[in-house]
């Protein structure tokens, strides 16, 4: 009796193993929930972090590239240190400093890593790497951060910083997470997905108390990162650089563009920041500096700034009057005084001689006869449509325009038409004694130094242009620049508007910047500034056969034209053409930088 007890109490205790084994592995195997959260206990994901693409000049030089930075983490039951006062020397940080960071890392987990240390250089990680061993619980990952051989062309290049949580909610593709790294401006933020490259995925095994233990499934289920793309501009650093030093101690902006191609050789904004400070750890302090700073280091002029384009806009309106046919190049009239303030004398002028003298009462009566054409007996209509037909000609040479550029954050100026008028005085309570300042390029114009160099661009190609553009190539494949823009202006005004561009520089207002081997061609501008002296303007390109390089220049509170912009924009291009500059007088008297009360 009792043996038959013993057998049925071992059959039910073996029935009993077997259900448990079968559930066991019905959870374990068949059951992808389990399975699938027994994994998740053990199997940790881990990023690896692409290099960001570089960034090269139009001839290979380096503009951005990746050094290491280094994060370090703590695992408060491992922690393990022989001699305090060395770790508190290696990370900067006093003993109550770490203390918080300790308690904090132990209350989240003491097991599981947590962030102790972030962004430390790679010099600063040579000088302790030695103390390391020392400091068991420590770990540190290495991850790129930015860097820039020239410290120049801040602005255009702009930076890189940790995503914030709005930037997060608006990426649809899930690529990001906190503390990933996004640019913020210029050709870091606008090719931002061809310069971030593609993460990849590690899955590794760590047992319950954090050690790792090995790769999950050898690997297999592992994801390659990708590294992100190689961009090339069109820049020319040396010309960059040079330009940057010409412009140290002033405000303003040069730009410099290839006039067969669009392509931007220079593009400097004035004052300026080295790049570098806004990576790392010390990032949000020097941001927040050069915020404060009253000179607006961070403001892009170049794209962003708009002012009157004053004299410079005078070719504009020559070329819109020798197409429109209310003058010829021939014509000549008696010009006095008494329309609009003048520095140019009263006599005979022909549209030549009054580009050359910039004659403020010649261009007031070539302005009203564009405007004024009797299309219409009453007054106000007759200016309405005269407006009309001037703004879109004015239009045609891509003023207020984004014009395409590469960089999205950039202002499109202002080209003033009826509607806005209208608004102003009222629906037909207005005409050409309201708007007359506009024949000078004052009143309510506005235009932004790319324009104004892509305009010498137009004047270099005798009427036609390609939108200006920064980046040439991603990886090896070439991007082709936009369509051609050919002006509905002939060819024949062009080269007379030239001619007389020609005299500005060799006899004219421009003259400071005659260089007989140049063959430069300008227009200078004094543009008028209620705030304060006038600004200096200037466009112009080299040489006038064959035009290699068309520039823009404004340069704020420094007075007349024919100075400081003048001057520049000539140095410029000859350190282009020439690859020197010769001419160190005038380059001494650039960096001197005494342009209002120093005389002609």
């Amino acid at each position: 009796m009792n043996g038959d007890k013993t057998l049925i109490f071992k059959l039910t205790l073996i029935l009993v193993l077997i259900l448990f084994s079968l559930r066991l592995f019905y959870l374990q195997v068949y059951n992808s929930d389990y399975r699938s959260l027994s994994e998740e206990n053990i199997v940790h994901l881990e990023t690896v972090y692409p290099s960001r693409g570089i960034i090269v000049d139009r001839n290979d030089s380096i503009l951005v590239e990746n050094k290491p930075s280094y994060d370090f983490y703590i695992i408060p039951r491992k922690l393990s240190v022989m001699d305090t006062s060395s770790l508190l020397n290696a990370f900067s940080m006093t003993k109550n400093q770490f203390k918080e960071l300790y308690f904090k890392a132990k209350n989240y987990s003491s097991y599981r890593p947590s962030l102790f240390y972030k962004d430390m250089s790679h010099v600063r990680f040579a000088e302790i790497q030695t103390k390391l061993y020392h400091f068991k619980g420590i770990y540190h990952i290495s991850k790129p951060t930015r860097s820039y051989p020239f410290s120049s062309l801040s602005h255009s290049l702009g930076y890189v910083a940790e995503i914030n949580n709005n930037e997060i909610l608006r990426d649809t593709s899930g690529y990001y997470k906190q503390r990933d790294l996004i640019g913020k401006s210029g050709i870091e933020k606008n090719f931002e997905n061809d310069l971030r490259g593609i993460k990849g995925v590690q899955l590794k095994i760590y047992d319950v108390r954090g050690n790792e233990s090995g790769r999950f499934n050898d690997g297999n289920d592992d994801l390659l990162v990708e590294n992100g793309d190689r961009l090339k501009l069109s820049i020319d650093i040396k010309l960059q650089q040079y330009i940057e030093k010409l412009l140290k101690g002033k405000v303003g902006s040069v730009v410099a563009i290839e006039p067969k191609s669009g392509e931007i050789l220079a593009i400097a904004s004035a004052p300026s920041f080295d790049p570098n400070i806004l990576t790392g750890k010390d990032y949000s302090k020097n941001y927040r500096i050069l915020q404060l700073d009253t000179l607006k280091p961070i403001y892009n002029r170049a794209l962003m700034a708009t002012y009157p384009p004053g004299s410079m806009f005078k070719l504009i309106q020559g070329l819109i009057g020798l197409e429109e046919n209310v003058v010829d190049k021939e014509d000549k009239i008696f010009i006095d005084l008494s329309r609009i303030g003048d520095l140019a004398p009263s006599g005979i002028y022909d549209l030549n001689k009054a580009i050359v003298k910039s004659s403020n009462n010649y261009f007031y009566i070539l302005f009203r006869k564009l405007i004024n054409q009797n299309r219409s007996n009453n007054t106000y209509t007759d200016s309405r449509i005269g407006l009309n037909k001037w703004s879109e000609y004015v239009k045609m040479f891509g003023l207020g325009s984004n014009l395409n550029f590469d960089i999205t954050n950039i202002n499109s100026g202002f080209i003033p038409s009826s509607n806005y008028y209208d608004k102003y005085y009222g629906s037909g309570r207005w005409k050409f004694s309201n708007i007359y300042s506009l024949s000078i390029g004052q009143g309510e114009l506005l235009v932004t130094p790319i324009q104004m160099a892509n305009f010498a661009s137009i004047l270099a190609n005798r009427g036609y242009y390609y939108n200006p553009s920064i980046v040439t190539h991603i990886n090896n494949f070439k991007i082709e620049n936009r369509k051609k823009h050919i002006l509905e202006i002939e060819k024949k005004h062009f080269d007379y508007v030239v001619d007389a561009m020609e005299n500005v520089v060799a006899s004219g207002s421009g003259r400071r910047g005659y260089m007989k081997e140049l063959m430069l061609c300008g227009k200078t501008s004094t543009v008028e500034n209620p705030h304060g002296y006038d600004h200096s303007g200037f466009i112009g390109f080299a040489p006038k056969i064959n035009p290699k390089i068309a520039i823009a220049a404004y340069i704020e509170n420094a007075g007349w034209g024919g100075r400081a912009a003048t001057s520049i924009s000539s140095l410029a291009s000859e350190y282009y053409i020439f690859g020197e500059t010769k001419r160190v007088w005038l380059e001494d008297y650039v960096l001197k930088g005494d342009f209002i009360d120093e005389e002609d």
